[in-house]
Parts: structure tokens; sequence; C-alpha cells
């Protein structure tokens, strides 16, 4: 009795969790799919069928049992400048190959090494392409077609000609009704999401603001674009195909798909450690695991030519909130999808297209965090720096380019902190002592420097070399400490150095270069 019990409440929770995830899902998956720049007559479907892979196919095998694959945010700018610099056909290859990428990865035990990315790139990605979604939605949002679609520097055009939406909101009859119901949508979830009462908070957000938005546009009678469903959503798929000219687009394809997998696996991985700090009941993530089941979801989606998927944190949030103990409620999402499109497609036929935009507007803005210019500046110029770098990169350019220069800053940064020491030496000529202060890192790159510095001793003086502030030294280092100190006794001097807090602090280091003076009587730990 005490064996099944736990078993039908888990199933109980599962079931009840699985509800919620599928309402949330719908919105956010047609309306992604949207912005990803899917051909309007298949967007929603897309969308719509790529969560049901996630769910049903991903969710059976994924190393995060709790997290939920579906359609993300983060991946719609990346995947909207692939479909306008490469075709929407030729996405289906970049999909597939970054899926084999992810395969691969995971064989070959990279979980790991994927979530080595610097918070500063992840935040800095998050919020440029939270701007970036803003801004292009909100053209949406009124009807409207983003002006810097297709254009070099688009994302700034479409920041810039905000105003001009807000204008044709306002005044052009074409796009008053849309505004209205897009700035209804967003006011209806951020009541909700603040004022909602606890009892009743469970259903989600977005899903209130578009079940009443579509209210309103039936009420008005509003002249507005909507959702287009085909009858049998299986007729948005295709098939991908390989008949291309390889010699002129192989490499960039290639590319493309190296591209797409590090991104999609280091929102996957990073949402899937969100998820493990979230909850209590599963088991910890198994990354390579994880990683295998998104490359197997990513290779199916692109040989149906759907959209790629990550772990998104959003539904993976709701899906633990609402009690989900099991990968059972992440499957079951995935089924209440494929039955909902298979049995009622004409009630996503009267969801109006601005209240879709509205959802991402709402959502391009929470992951733009005014706080993180404060969080990253007090962590230092260095890490406020690459934060900015990648932000602005992504924005200005592309996405790729900004998390590129925002690893190679992170790198650049790196390298500097451990090649870069501080050196500062006190005379005390009174009483025959000098003090040299160390600060920093001191490897082999600053050995010139240190050997200059201990030059400047009197030979006759006794140096006390403080290492409170130093965060790491190498064998070099050491090594013309323990000589110099050999050499400075012999011409009347003393050295003074704490050489067993500095073995307690690097013990290996500090004991294989004292060992290499081959006197154990230095040895002072």
């Amino acid at each position: 009795m005490t064996t099944t019990t736990p078993s039908r409440h888990w199933l109980i929770e599962d079931f009840l969790a699985s509800i919620v995830v599928f309402l949330v899902a719908v919105p956010l998956s047609m309306g992604i799919a949207i912005a990803s720049g899917v051909p309007m007559e298949k967007a929603a479907a897309v969308g719509i069928l790529t969560a049901i892979v996630g769910g049903i196919v991903v969710g059976s095998l994924a190393g995060c049992p709790l997290q939920v694959t579906g359609p993300a945010a983060g991946l719609a700018v990346i995947v909207s400048q692939f479909i306008e610099q490469f075709g929407w056909d030729q996405l289906a290859v970049i999909v597939f190959f970054a899926g084999v990428i992810q395969l691969l990865a995971g064989l070959l035990r990279l979980g790991q090494w994927f979530r080595a990315v610097p918070p500063a790139v992840v935040e800095g990605m998050l919020a440029g392409i939270g701007a970036l979604i803003f801004a292009s939605q909100f053209h949406i949002l009124v009807d409207d077609t983003p002006p810097g679609t297709g254009k070099q520097f688009g994302g700034v055009i479409n920041l810039l000609t905000i105003p001009e939406a807000v204008y044709k909101g306002l005044t052009a009859p074409e796009h008053r009704s849309a505004a209205l119901v897009g700035l209804t949508t967003i006011l209806i979830i951020t009541l909700w999401v603040n004022l909602a009462p606890r009892r009743i908070r469970f259903i989600p957000g977005p899903l209130i603001g578009v079940m009443l938005a579509a209210v309103l546009a039936a009420l008005l009678d509003a002249s507005v674009k909507y959702v287009q469903m085909p009858d049998n959503i299986l007729d948005a798929t295709g098939r991908i195909s390989f008949d291309l000219d390889w010699s002129q687009m192989g490499l960039s394809l290639i590319l493309a798909s190296l591209a797409l997998a590090f991104v999609a696996s280091a929102e996957t991985l990073l949402t899937a450690t969100a998820a493990d700090a979230m909850q209590q009941h599963a088991p910890r993530t198994n990354y390579d695991r994880e990683l295998l089941a998104q490359g197997i979801g990513n290779s199916i989606c692109g040989a149906f030519q759907l959209l790629p998927m990550t772990g998104v944190i959003v539904r993976t949030a709701t899906n633990i909130q609402s009690g989900a103990r099991t990968r059972l409620s992440a499957i079951l999402h995935g089924v209440w999808l494929l039955l909902f499109c298979a049995l009622f497609p004409q009630v996503l036929r009267l969801i109006p297209v601005s209240s879709l935009a509205a959802i991402l507007v709402y959502t391009g803005a929470k992951l733009f965090k005014w706080r993180n210019f404060a969080t990253f500046w007090k962590l230092g110029k260095g890490e406020f720096l690459v934060y900015v770098a990648t932000m602005g990169t992504i924005v200005i350019v592309d996405l790729l380019t900004g998390i590129v220069t925002g690893v190679v800053l992170a790198l650049l940064r790196l390298l500097y902190i451990f090649s870069h020491l501080d050196i500062r030496l006190d005379l005390d000529h009174e009483g025959r002592k000098a003090n040299l202060y160390l600060s920093g890192s001191a490897t082999f790159i600053r050995l010139p420097k240190l050997a200059d510095t201990l030059l400047r001793v009197p030979s006759d003086y006794e140096l006390h070399v403080h290492l409170e502030n130093l965060t790491y030294i190498d064998h070099a280092c050491l090594d013309l400490l323990t000589n110099w100190e050999k050499q400075h006794e012999k011409a009347g001097g003393s050295l003074v150095l704490d050489w067993e807090s500095l073995t307690a602090k690097f013990r290996p280091i500090a004991r294989n270069s004292r060992n290499h003076e081959h006197s154990a009587a230095d040895i002072r730990s």
C-alpha cells in the first residue's frame, strides 16, 4: 500500500501540471513562431508542432526530467536572421545539422563544457535578444511589418521606429484596432501576474490575456489579423532537401548550424541548471543525456521543416511550480497540444496575431533586466564591459557576432586576470628593511618585472614579502624567490616570507618549488 500511494499521487500531480504547461505553451509556441519569421500561413502550426516534438520525444529522453522543451524566444532572433539569409527551406538543413552536432556533443560527453559560458555573456545575450524581440514585435502588435526586416542594422531600425508604430496605433484606422487588442493583452497579463488571487494564479497570464483579447476583437468586430491554422496540422510540415549548391552555401550553412547548436545547447543546459535549483523531487540533470535528447529532437524538427527547440525557462518553471514530479508532465503537455490542434483547430483561428505579439513584447521586456547594469558594474568593470558589449553587438549587428564578441572579451579578461600582477616595493633606509607587496597573479609572464623589482633591494636589507593579496603564483615565480633568497642571504641580507601560509594557499606549487631547492630544512610547513 505504501509503495503504490506515492505513485498515484505523483500521477495526479504530473497530470495537473501538464494541463497548466499546455495552456502556457499554446500562445507562446504560436507567438514565437511568428516572431521567428516563419511564413504566416504556417507559423502557428509549425510552432505548436515543434512544442509537440519537444514534449513527447525530448520529454521522453531528456536528462533533466522536469525541463520542458519547445520553441524558444531566445532562438527567435537567430532563426529570423537565418530565414532572411538562407530562406525558409534552407532553415531545415541548419536545424537538422544543429541537432546532429548536439547529438555528437552528447556522445562525446561535452555537456559540462556547454555550461562554461560566462554569466555576463549569457545575461548580455538574453538582454540583447529581449531588446530585439521587443522592438520587432512592437510593430507586429499594431499589425505592421517591422521596418528593419531583412536590412542591415535591422534591430536598431526597429528600435528607433517604435515611436512611428505608436503613432500608427493611435492615428491609423487599419492599425488602431490591433494596437487596442495588443495593449489590452499586455495590461491583462500584468494585472493577472500582480493581482490575481493565489488560488487561481496557476492559470497562465498569457492564456487569460489571449482569451480576453480574442473576445474583445470579436465584440468590436475589429479588422485585425488572425492566426492561420490548417484543418490538418500536419499540412504545415515539409521534408528537408539537401539538393543545394554546397560549393556556394555549404560552409555558411555549417557555420550557421554550429552557431545554432551552441546557442540552443547553452540555453538548454542553463535552464536545466535552474530547474535543478528549483526542485527537490526528480534526479539531478544528466547533461550529456540532455544534449542527446535535444539533438534527436532538433534533427527531427529539421527533417520535417519545423523550428529549432531548447529547454525553455518559463514553461519549465511553470511545470515545477505546478507540482510536476516526473517527466510524464512534459510528455503529457505534448500530447494535449497534439489532441487540441487535431480536434479544435478552429479555436486557434479566433486568436488575433497582435495579442500573440503582445505576449512577446511583454516577454522581451522581462528578458531585458535593467538591474543587470548595476549588478555587473558592482562585479567589476571587466564584467560590465563583457555584458554591455555582448548586448550591444547583438542589437546592432547580429546574435552570433554578439556571442562571439562576448566570449572573446571574457577570454581576454581572463587572460588579463591571470597575467596581471601589481608589485610595490617600499624601502626603509633607516631600518634597512624593505617591504614587497604582491597583488594579483604571479606567473612567468610577469617574471621579468618581479626580477627587476628584487634587483632594487639593497644586498644587506631584510626583505618582507607580503602575499595576502596574491591570487595565484606559479612554479617559475616561486623558483625566482627561493633562488633570490639564497643569493641575498650570501650577500648579508635576509628574506622574511611566510612559507607556511604560502604552502597552505598554493600547496602543490609551493611544495614542488621548495623541494626543487633540495633542502628539506627550507620547508617550514
